[in-house]
């Protein structure tokens, strides 16, 4: 492995561009019908078919298609130039999110001259996943596994010995106890919600953690102290000397991919990397061949072709130079596999590999609820929880047992509250109409960091009571951003989050024209204030939520089901946009 391609995994600007490779191929509609068969004098006619590639396995697919060309291939006389990018997949999964209008936590905004390719294979079907989660009409086809990398947890050498490795066969649930005990175990990540291999492994912990909701972000907050945004900066943080203290400072475990720790062997470092195989295998590196929405007939017939070509038994070998594996686990001449790394054994597979199924086991909502939890764990901010305490809020739940609306909303707060750690500030009203006096909204606990709110706000929501009263929304919210506002601190989103069944029922409050016209006049983009609104059950008006943040900016929700309320919490919290300083 050249030091030059795991460069391009990083997020160096420009790295990927600069790693393109561009290869004339010639391709055509339908099923791979052997070499020979494709070989053709000369063709005329041009298709562009752009493919990006997770950096990692662009040289073995551009090698594939660059000798496809040299041999001379061309189908029906019609020639196919195939460029070859190797992309990092989060720039990629930005600019298809930013295409059907969704937007991934930790995942950021695409550069606004970005351009989708025809074909993506990133290295994880998890980014498929998260997509497919948020951006409801993003459907690609194809999505089978050309290539595999299992996720390890890579722990230098000697550490590694004393956890009794090669020898004894290692738990996910070993490795949270050692995060989570008194003297804890030097951990780092890569940014999970930019990192295929990252998130793999804090799945693996999460399913470890089990319903322990204090155990997982015990784990999550040790992991935050390690993360790092770029792969080369985590790398970097592995002891380089065999001195002892060098070896106790240094970085002891990351979740990162088999490929990574061959690459960062093959430098012959002082302190070689362990590959620990840890049970139960967390999802590996899939590769999947996505053929994104909207492409034309003959581009997608090319894509069939190229797919084709890329689950030949020849590209085992092109992966096996790039320390990759087949879809199978097998792989070709050439591959050093790591100590205690799992069977299948290398050599040629029985019959030709077609690919493999990717995603296996994979849950887009469990992918959803961890992503969301780190993004809250790591992450801090000043915000005023607001619920509703209207008559409404009585309603039982049947999938809830039975229990109120007002009962599962207060659960989903105090659940939440659990996640956001010291550094944050919280405050909490209740609101419904004439709740003091003439005013629509009480004050519970002023907004103040969590350091010496935590009690009083776990005390306040014990006492929360459905009311009598009707939905006084629109009063509640003004009063709301203001007081957000007013004590503006820069360096963390400030933010509304407000929890409501109802439309705006005060018929004495102000009209939801002058509640916009207030909030717009008030807007600050020096000092902005988010607000999130989530809505719970079927009485709850989408298009007035979404008239509020369209002017304050932030996101409106709706729970049809109450018992969601909770994952639609954390899902609101993650996908904000970070502060501004």
């Amino acid at each position: 492995m050249s030091a030059g391609r795991h460069r391009m995994r990083s997020k160096i600007p420009g790295a990927a561009v600069a790693a393109s490779a561009l290869a004339l191929v010639v391709v055509a509609a339908g099923s791979w019908f052997g070499y020979r068969e494709l070989v053709q004098p000369s063709c005329s006619g041009q298709i562009q078919l752009t493919v990006a590639v997770a950096s990692e396995l662009a040289p073995a697919v551009d090698d594939a298609a660059t000798q496809w060309v040299e041999d001379g291939a061309a189908v029906g006389g019609t020639c196919i130039a195939v460029n070859v990018t190797a992309s990092d997949p989060v720039e990629v999964a930005a600019v298809v999110a930013a295409k059907h209008g969704a937007v991934l936590a930790g995942v950021g905004q695409a550069p606004g001259t970005a351009v989708a390719p025809d074909v993506w294979i990133p290295d994880s079907s998890t980014w498929l996943l998260r997509l497919k989660k948020d951006a409801t009409a993003f459907a690609p086809t194809n999505g089978a596994s050309i290539a595999r990398s299992p996720v390890v947890v890579a722990m230098p050498e000697p550490i590694a010995t004393r956890l009794g490795w090669p020898n004894a066969k290692l738990g996910w649930n070993d490795l949270l106890n050692q995060v989570n005990s008194s003297k804890p175990l030097r951990t780092g990540i890569v940014e999970p919600t930019r990192d295929a291999a990252g998130l793999s492994g804090l799945l693996s912990l999460a399913t470890a953690a089990g319903g322990d909701q204090q155990r997982q972000i015990g784990a999550l907050r040790a992991l935050a102290t390690g993360r790092s945004a770029l792969r080369n900066d985590l790398l970097a943080r592995f002891p380089t000397s065999k001195d002892p203290t060098a070896i106790a400072s240094g970085l002891g475990a990351a979740a990162l991919s088999e490929e990574d720790v061959i690459e960062y062997n093959s430098k012959q470092p002082p302190v070689p990397l362990a590959a620990l195989y840890l049970d139960p295998a967390p999802a590996p590196l899939d590769y999947p061949f996505a053929v994104l929405p909207g492409i034309d007939p003959d581009k997608a017939a090319a894509a069939r072709v190229l797919y084709e070509l890329l689950t030949t038994s020849s590209f085992r070998d092109r992966l096996a130079a790039q320390a990759l594996r087949a879809p199978d686990g097998n792989w070709g001449k050439g591959f050093a596999a790591p100590q205690g790394a799992p069977s299948p054994a290398g050599g040629p597979p029985t019959a030709p590999s077609t690919g493999g199924t990717a995603a296996g086991g994979l849950d887009a909502d469990s992918i959803d609820r961890v992503v969301s939890s780190w993004s809250i764990a790591t992450q801090t901010g000043r915000m005023l929880a607001v619920i509703d305490v209207s008559g409404s809020m009585k309603a039982e739940v049947p999938s809830a047992n039975n229990r109120s609306r007002e009962e599962v909303t207060v659960e989903a707060a105090r659940r939440g509250l659990g996640l956001f750690d010291d550094s944050w500030s919280i405050g909490l009203w209740t609101f419904s109409t004439n709740l003091v006096g003439n005013r629509d909204y009480r004050q519970l606990v002023d907004i103040g960091p969590l350091s010496s709110n935590r009690g009083k706000l776990e005390s306040a929501l014990s006492t929360i009571r459905p009311s009598s009263g009707d939905t006084g929304l629109y009063d509640t919210m003004l009063a709301a951003y203001e007081e957000v506002q007013e004590d503006w601190q820069a360096g963390r989103v400030n933010s509304v989050v407000l929890f409501t069944d109802g439309k705006n029922e005060d018929a004495d409050g102000i009209s939801q024209a002058t509640l916009l016209a207030e909030l717009k006049k008030r807007a600050d983009p020096e000092r902005p204030v988010q607000v999130i609104l989530i809505g719970i059950g079927d009485e709850v008006s989408k298009a007035e939520l979404e008239s509020i943040t369209k002017v304050t900016g932030g996101g409106a929700f709706v729970a049809k089901n109450p018992t969601e309320i909770s994952g639609i919490f954390l899902r609101a919290i993650a996908l904000r946009p970070p502060a501004p300083r």
